[in-house]
């Protein structure tokens, strides 16, 4: 039995959270699609950061960029431009085949945009219109000021994959925004069938964090109750908040209100579950991929876990409705042993831009000095 093939047939698709000119060119990406049942790419700063510094497979690109006097920041642009559209047309097929369910392949603007709506309206326009893919996601993280920006490049009729996503009343502020933005297109009688939207809920991030701080309630060689609750809910709060927030989307997406949208032809904004890999060794390396199997989702999967799933995964029909009055418990519980979830995920929100920040600004200046040193080698 191929797991990843099967997955669709539960209503799930599977994306990989990783992309390299070396998978494009090496037929990997394309061998993937057509024998693995993968159906979406996604990318963000990590992923290029690692992609351009550990492979000279970008060194032609970077000198002839380089030679005509663009700056690092530019060099980049193209790089990943370029990687997106190559990755855009081996999933165009998929696209037309599944009438734009699937196939698309995810770039993100700048991290250092996260605070900045207009900033991210115009990177977001620019890098749509640079690619030019129909199936091109342009990633928008999920901050106060992502909304309004997300908002109006979804009015405008770009594809939207709102990423970092912890918090399950900031998913429904994010899915509230394609809402508005789908009536807004329909008030125009602009169509609503070509623009997509995905928003990723991030998994693995907030059970590091929120295992740390059960941790520090849980006193070696006690059984005091605040210590046992704390145990009980180790490694339990990432998949509880996903399984609420997929009620959440339920609501949202079955209301009166969107039954209007749909009729005029509207998709539903699917909730995607990404950072997906196991942090902690001592949990099962496919647990964010089994328990949230479910009707219209997509689970972004970085390669070692798309070859445990391969491997040993669980298939359970709409697995991310199981054990839901558990899963509304734990989060119940978080206050009882002193853990508020917001001043958790809005930390998490700010860790997570600066994981992007962080791998952004190496690139960069990993750019710059592999350009210094291929002008040496011709001079």
């Amino acid at each position: 039995m191929n797991r990843l093939t099967k997955l669709i047939d539960y209503g799930q698709s599977y994306w990989l959270d990783n992309l390299t000119r070396g998978k494009i060119h090496g037929g990997e990406l394309e061998g993937r699609v057509k024998n693995q049942g993968l159906r979406g790419i996604t990318s963000n700063p990590q992923i290029f950061m690692k992609a351009i510094t550990e492979s000279d497979d970008y060194d032609d690109q970077i000198q002839r960029l380089t030679e005509q006097n663009h700056s690092p920041e530019e060099i980049y642009e193209k790089l990943v431009v370029q990687d997106v559209q190559e990755a855009c047309d081996i999933l165009r097929p998929l696209y037309d085949e599944t009438d734009g369910q699937d196939g698309y392949v995810s770039l993100e603007v700048s991290p250092y945009l996260a605070h900045d709506t207009e900033g991210t309206i115009q990177e977001a326009r620019r890098l749509f219109e640079a690619v030019d893919r129909p199936n091109c996601f342009i990633k928008i993280p999920g901050t106060p000021a992502g909304i309004p920006a997300i908002e109006q490049m979804l009015y405008e009729g770009v594809n939207i994959n709102i990423t970092l996503l912890f918090s399950i009343e900031r998913y429904r502020e994010v899915a509230g925004a394609y809402i508005r933005a789908m009536e807004r297109r329909a008030v125009e009688g602009q169509p609503l069938k070509n623009v997509a939207s995905v928003a990723s809920f991030f998994l693995s991030r907030i059970d590091v964090l929120t295992d740390e701080l059960l941790h520090h309630r849980m006193v070696p060689g006690s059984k005091t109750d605040r210590g046992t609750q704390a145990e009980a809910l180790l490694g339990n709060v990432a998949i509880a908040s996903a399984k609420v927030a997929y009620q959440a989307f339920k609501e949202l997406f079955g209301s009166a209100r969107w039954k209007l949208l749909a009729e005029k032809g509207a998709r539903v904004q699917r909730p995607l579950w990404a950072s997906t890999s196991t942090k902690n060794p001592e949990y099962s390396d496919v647990r964010y991929v089994d328990a949230l199997i479910g009707p219209h989702t997509v689970n972004t999967l970085p390669d070692q876990t798309i070859e445990a799933f391969a491997d040993h995964g669980t298939l359970e029909e709409n697995a991310v409705e199981a054990d839901l009055e558990d899963a509304y418990l734990q989060l119940e519980r978080l206050p009882e042993v002193g853990i508020d979830l917001d001043h958790v995920t809005q930390r998490l929100t700010d860790e997570g831009i600066q994981k992007f920040i962080s791998p952004f600004d190496k690139l960069l200046d990993t750019i710059g000095e592999t350009a210094g040193k291929l002008q040496l080698q011709e001079s």
